[in-house]
Formats: structure tokens, C-alpha cells, sequence
């Protein structure tokens, strides 16, 4: 008797039969193996991602970690709330100690040459006096609608010599403006610059993105620069030029288009584990969450002023937001930044629902307590 024959003699009833049939169903037909060799592949895969995530998960263990928000005045003022009391509202009585700001190149520069820093100085003030931590969104493009701020005298569908230069003298009086504020702790370069399906942009010129994040360092080169992915993307940023940090953004429930439904998303928290493990053992990058989805999504690109409360807690309300915090910490990324702070303050104040606001006061002092 041969040896491999011997050996199955060995084998326990239960395993010698498991093995027959998988030998039958092997040898059945090319479609079988076919099936079956996807299976095995796919499993591995998976099985290697898991074993990232939970090596990242487990180095993460013991580091200090930060919550924060990201605030922009101009969408504040758009949900009819005071964007000051908002944003002091954030720091007095949410205690918030990390802050995403936007510097809007259309706010900063609405008349060619003429730069208005007012709302800014005021922010980054606001942030210093508090003991608070500011991440600077900088560029063309940054977060919210419609993703690319261009000043109206910039046509950005144009040949970038037309409106490059004056982009990068823009981003030039801003870093220079705040790099000596203590307050400024980093930099965001080019919200998500990759994501050609979301936005009103025109150019996605990696060059371009080179020679800012070029400037930028020569202009500060003693703070990080972040530049992120879009939403549940499973690629990394392997390619020049790279940045300090990797941003992550996290959306879970959204509206479908396609499907006509709203749609949670099957990826569970140690999925966003492995995109961080990954992106540190193939380039050494840290990676932060820089959006975590903390406001609802209405349907079919709806303004929430025009939807009501009850198909916005569809998507987000106040256990939401508690549930939203929870998976972001079990992702083992440390520093992460909520969306929504402007919607919490205006769904208490202008929908006298002080609910979510309340959650976030809870979640915020549960982090304070670490």
C-alpha cells in the first residue's frame, strides 16, 4: 500500500469522509475547481487581512487618543444657526480639544488679491485661548459641497497656468499666516484630491498636488501634512507624493442611488484596522480617521433643511452618534475626527431637539476621562 493511502487510513471516519467527497466534488468537473480554488483564495485574503488589522489593533494598544470635530462657519451659517455660538459652543461646552478648520481659497481670496482672514483669526484664536489642537485644511479642494472652493475669478476648468500660480500664492499667505500659531498642530492638503465621482472639480492633476504639498513643507516644514482617501476605499497611497499621515473617512449610512434604499455598509471595524496596518507596513505612514460620519444622509442628494427629523433619524440620531464613536475607537486608530458638529448645535437649536447635542456632551467627557 502507498504511503498517502496509509496516512488516509489513519485518518479519523468523520475527516475520511469530509475528505471523499471533496475528492468526488474536485474531481467532478473544471467548474468545481474553479469554485473551490476561488474559495480557498478568498479566504486567505481575508484571513491576511484580519491578521493586519489585528496586528495594527494590537499595536495601537496603550497610545493616547484623540476625538475631535471638524468645523466650518460657512455650513453653520447655511443650517441658519450663529456660527460663532456654535463653534464657542464646541469649545465651552462640549470641551472639544481637536479641531479640522477649513481656510475656503473663495473665502480668504473672494476679490483677486485681496486676502480676508478675519473668520479664520478668529477660529484659530478661539482654539488657542481654549487649550485646543487645529488640523488646517488648505487647497483647492476641502470638505463639504461642492468639495472645490475656487473664488469666482478662478476658472479651474482652464488650463492650470491660468489659475495654478495664484492657487499657490493663496496657500502661501495662509501657511504663512498660521504656522506660528500655537494652536496649529497640522495640516490637510487636498481633501480626498482623488475622488473624481463626488464634487464639483475639474482637475485631479497629480503634479499639481506634488508641488503643493512641496510648498507647504518648504513654507512649514515642522508640522505633518495630511492628505486622505475617500470613503471605504481599499487602496493606499503607495505613489508620490506621499504625505505624513494618511486620512481615513468612514461613511456607514448612507443613501443608495442605485438601489433607491438607504444602505449601511457590511464593513466591519477591523476592515479600517487593516487599511491603517497596511498603510504602515507598506510605507511606514500613520494613519488618523479625519471623517467620521456623524450626521445624517437624506436621500437622493436632499439639503437636510429640507428633510424632517424623522427621515434624518433614518440615518443618525443620538444612538447613533454613541454606536458611530464605539466603532471608531474599536478600529484601533487613535486620533479621529466626527462629522456633524454643525448639525448637533443646529438640531438643537432650530429643531429643538437637544438630543444628539446631549450625546455628544457624553461621548466627550467619557473621552476627556481616559
Amino acid at each position: 500500500m502507498s504511503q498517502p493511502k496509509k496516512q488516509l487510513k489513519k485518518m479519523p471516519r468523520p475527516l475520511l469522509w469530509l475528505w471523499a467527497r471533496f475528492a468526488r466534488y474536485w474531481h467532478a468537473n473544471w467548474w468545481n475547481k474553479v469554485v473551490t480554488t476561488g474559495v480557498v483564495v478568498a479566504a486567505l485574503c481575508v484571513g491576511g487581512m484580519y491578521s493586519v488589522a489585528v496586528w495594527y489593533q494590537h499595536s495601537q494598544k496603550g497610545k493616547p487618543s484623540t476625538l475631535g470635530v471638524t468645523f466650518i462657519a460657512d455650513y453653520a451659517s447655511y443650517l441658519g444657526v450663529d456660527a460663532h455660538q456654535n463653534y464657542t459652543a464646541i469649545l465651552d461646552d462640549l470641551h472639544v480639544k481637536h479641531l479640522r478648520l477649513v481656510s475656503y481659497w473663495s473665502d480668504i481670496e473672494p476679490v483677486q488679491g485681496t486676502y480676508n482672514f478675519d473668520e479664520l483669526d478668529w477660529e484659530m484664536a478661539q482654539a488657542q485661548t481654549h487649550g485646543a489642537k487645529v488640523t488646517l485644511a488648505v487647497g483647492l479642494r476641502q470638505p463639504r459641497w461642492p468639495e472645490c472652493h475656487a473664488p469666482s475669478w478662478a476658472d479651474t476648468s482652464k488650463a492650470g497656468n491660468t489659475w495654478e500660480p495664484q492657487l499657490n500664492a493663496y496657500i502661501t499667505a495662509v501657511v504663512d499666516r498660521y504656522k506660528n500659531n500655537p494652536a496649529l498642530e497640522s495640516y490637510q492638503l487636498e481633501n480626498e484630491f482623488y475622488l473624481n465621482a463626488f464634487g464639483q472639480c475639474n482637475n485631479f492633476d497629480r503634479t499639481r498636488l506634488a508641488t503643493e504639498l512641496a510648498l507647504v513643507k518648504k513654507l512649514d516644514p515642522s508640522r505633518p501634512v495630511i492628505m486622505s482617501r475617500s470613503n471605504n476605499y481599499a487602496g493606499f497611497s503607495l505613489k508620490q507624493p506621499l504625505p505624513d499621515v494618511v486620512g481615513i473617512s468612514i461613511y456607514r449610512h448612507v443613501w443608495s442611488g442605485p438601489i433607491r434604499h438607504y444602505l449601511t455598509y457590511p464593513f466591519p471595524s477591523w476592515y479600517y484596522a487593516f487599511l491603517a496596518g497596511a498603510e504602515k507596513i507598506l510605507t511606514g505612514k500613520p494613519s488618523i480617521v479625519h471623517e467620521l460620519q456623524a450626521e445624517p444622509w437624506p436621500p437622493d442628494g436632499q439639503g437636510i433643511l429640507n428633510t424632517s427629523l424623522a427621515e434624518q433619524n433614518k440615518t443618525f440620531n443620538a444612538q447613533t452618534l454613541k454606536s458611530t464613536v464605539h466603532f471608531g475607537q474599536q478600529t484601533g486608530v487613535k486620533d479621529v475626527d466626527l462629522w456633524g458638529a454643525e448639525y448637533w448645535y443646529y438640531r438643537a437649536q432650530v429643531l429643538h431637539d437637544p438630543s444628539v447635542w446631549n450625546a455628544a456632551r457624553q461621548v466627550f467627557a467619557e473621552q476627556s476621562n481616559q
